[in-house]
């Protein structure tokens, strides 16, 4: 898979000191009056608890971290907080010394007296992460939680601590120590070099610094009144915005040293991977001709490692079953060919091999994923780097491509890689890069309903949905990774949130499914009541797919965070309401027309033709990402679309009106 799992560095210990010795935890605290009788937090109104205290101690000296917490549960949702999840490398980690107890608000202490669960979260050939869970007994609204634990790790590694300042709830006070290593100068990493600084990044609530002046080579923070980390809809991902100190061992002085001599390694790494071989020009050769104009081999090529299975969304072949088939580790580009398989980063590179031999020129790109890392150059980490994407130079112009995404268009990069950053090669070398953002274009959902109404209000019909760009992908990458069963499953849920109430929706298949040089169709037929009956009149939803949509940002008067909407898209809705004939339409939506200039506009018609009524409604939007500042703007806008998406289709019966009342 992309995401790297291993955050240790990897150091030769000159020795290693007795457990022993390691410093003790302190006695949990005695509970003030105020901290029992406490119903809510002035300074966090609404939570649902706060921490009262955090500490975090850390020491590679005598490699151990200690966590400790104490929780007030303010609301029903706070008890969430009772179960405990502590995360280890298997192997290299040990959880011990776990304590904790309940206090009720009357003052009453329940000890934890049952054995904590060992849990395997992921198993690779080479890695386990484990985690060790317990839940704190009889907790109650009112209740205080105490917990602490303690992580040993093996002496041969060093730990660089992470410090998560904010946390999703309030914290009235925290403290936070870091001792490092004092034999600094035998410190390596994993490539050998001497790692023999410290550095740290950070990110902290103004007026707050991190002490490594008056503690004894210690580095220290101390906070209070932390606020909680925003809860809000479409935030952009949480590491890119928390308070939070960051620690690394490293050989480099400064940031400008880390960044050219690492990107360096990598791309002498992408370079040594992507290797020009006997066996891939043979094999580009038969799939390009020499006559070939350069987008035309680009394309080729493009679609030849497509092909290919990517692993990431399947299944890598353990070393039983490449040993059985004759096959080796993939160490090559030419590898990833024979075996007809890699993850998405081999497939990028084998894809960079390939369009290098067939003479184009072409450079690695490594990039963040934007669904939970924005690249912070002061963070001086390789680690934040995931995905390998390709430049391609096709007629003097440079054209990113994503051949790792399964089933990604030639040109479309997947939304996680677009208004991202990190590194490229370049004939000059090695360069920090920033991704564009999509075109709305690119991005197209096309929903269509034909619906039929009886005079009771019962309804049949179908529903097609037809996607190109992001939701076209993301249906395709649920297809290869679920049976049949399950993506109707999904598919019929995604449907109904859409549909109005009442009505129900059958999946019937996709259009398209492996074919990603054409847009993905979903079909889908639907039966059920629609609408309401009020004597002579029956009130019908205007806008067949937003009936019962929660438009976002209408309810939240103001923003913290920045919006990301993830890309830039279009939704273009067409409803055809048959109705009896016997029924006349009394009103039908209002023609609306919202803009937002230079970010979004919304069109909304309807056409009545006999006893057919055409709905048709778009929703164009070319942002992806907005400042706080612009959220004034954002509200009004979806607010007046709301608006809009809540007209009614009100149809009276001719029968019933020629009766009068």
């Amino acid at each position: 898979m992309r995401t790297p799992l291993c955050l240790q560095a990897f150091a030769l210990a000159a020795f290693a000191m007795p457990f022993s010795m390691c410093a003790q935890y302190s006695g949990f605290q005695q509970p003030t009056s105020e901290e029992l009788s406490m119903t809510a937090e002035p300074k966090a109104p609404g939570a649902a608890a706060i921490y009262l205290y955090r500490e975090e101690t850390t020491d590679d000296n005598l490699h151990y971290h200690s966590f400790m917490a104490r929780i007030k549960v303010l609301t029903e949702k706070g008890k969430e907080l009772a179960t405990v999840s502590v995360p280890y490398v298997k192997g290299s980690n040990t959880i011990a010394d776990i304590k904790a107890r309940t206090i009720h608000a009357d003052g009453t202490i329940i000890p934890l007296d049952v054995k904590p669960t060992d849990l395997v979260e992921t198993k690779t050939q080479d890695f386990q992460l484990n985690k060790v869970v317990f839940t704190l007994p009889s907790v109650e609204v009112g209740s205080i939680l105490e917990y602490r634990w303690q992580m040993r790790y093996d002496d041969k590694w060093l730990s660089s601590p992470d410090w998560e300042i904010q946390q999703r709830y309030f914290v009235r006070k925290a403290h936070y120590s870091f001792l490092p290593y004092k034999y600094m100068y035998n410190v390596t990493d994993s490539k050998g070099n001497s790692s023999s600084k410290l550095m740290y990044s950070f990110n902290l609530p103004n007026g707050t610094k991190v002490d490594d002046k008056s503690t004894q080579g210690r580095y220290t923070v101390d906070v209070t009144d932390v606020p909680a980390i925003p809860e809000e809809d479409f935030m952009p991902p949480l590491e890119a915005m928390i308070e939070r100190v960051r620690f690394y061992y490293t050989p480099y002085m400064t940031g400008e040293d880390f960044w050219k001599h690492e990107g360096e390694s990598w791309s002498k790494e992408m370079n040594r991977f992507a290797s020009e071989s006997k066996g891939l020009k043979e094999a580009v050769g038969q799939i390009v001709s020499a006559g070939d104009s350069e987008s035309v081999k680009a394309h080729k090529l493009y679609d030849a490692v497509m092909a290919l299975e990517n692993t990431d969304y399947t299944r890598r072949k353990s070393k039983v079953e490449l040993k059985r088939e004759g096959l080796k580790q993939i160490k090559t580009a030419e590898d990833v060919w024979k075996q007809k398989s890699g993850s998405s980063d081999e497939i990028a590179l084998l894809y960079l091999a390939m369009v290098r031999s067939a003479g184009l020129k072409a450079y690695a790109m490594k990039l963040c994923n934007r669904s939970h890392e924005v690249f912070n150059p002061a963070l001086l980490s390789m680690w934040q780097l995931e995905d390998v994407l390709v430049v391609v130079t096709i007629d003097g112009k440079d054209v990113s491509l994503d051949p790792g995404e399964r089933y990604a268009t030639f040109g479309q990069i997947g939304w996680r890689h677009t208004s991202t950053s990190g590194l490229r090669q370049s004939d000059k070398g090695v360069e920090f890069v920033q991704t564009a953002v999509n075109s709305y274009k690119e991005a197209v959902t096309v929903r269509v309903a034909d619906v039929t109404i009886d005079k009771d209000g019962v309804v049949t019909g179908t529903v097609r949905i037809s996607m190109t760009g992001p939701e076209a992908l993301r249906w395709r990458h649920i297809a290869i990774e679920n049976d049949e069963d399950e993506v109707k499953k999904q598919f019929n849920e995604y449907v109904r949130k859409m549909v109005p109430d009442g009505v129900d929706a059958d999946f019937d298949h996709f259009l398209g499914l492996e074919d990603y040089h054409l847009q993905l169709m979903g079909l889908v037929k639907i039966s059920g009541t629609l609408g309401n009956v009020t004597g002579k009149r029956v009130f019908l939803p205007g806008v067949f797919f937003e009936s019962r949509t929660k438009h976002p940002f209408v309810e939240q008067q103001t923003r913290m965070t920045a919006v990301d909407m993830q890309y830039a898209g279009i939704v273009q809705d067409q409803a055809t309401y048959h109705v009896p004939a016997n029924f006349a339409v009394e009103s039908a939506p209002t023609d609306t027309s919202i803009p937002w200039t230079g970010k979004a506009v919304f069109q909304l018609k309807s056409k009545v033709d006999g006893n057919k009524i055409d709905v048709v409604r778009s929703m164009s939007r070319g942002f992806t990402i907005l400042k706080p500042d612009d959220y004034k703007a954002l509200h009004e806008f979806y607010q007046k679309v709301a608006t809009a998406d809540q007209q009614q289709l009100v149809l009276t019966s001719a029968t019933k009106a020629s009766g009068g009342n």
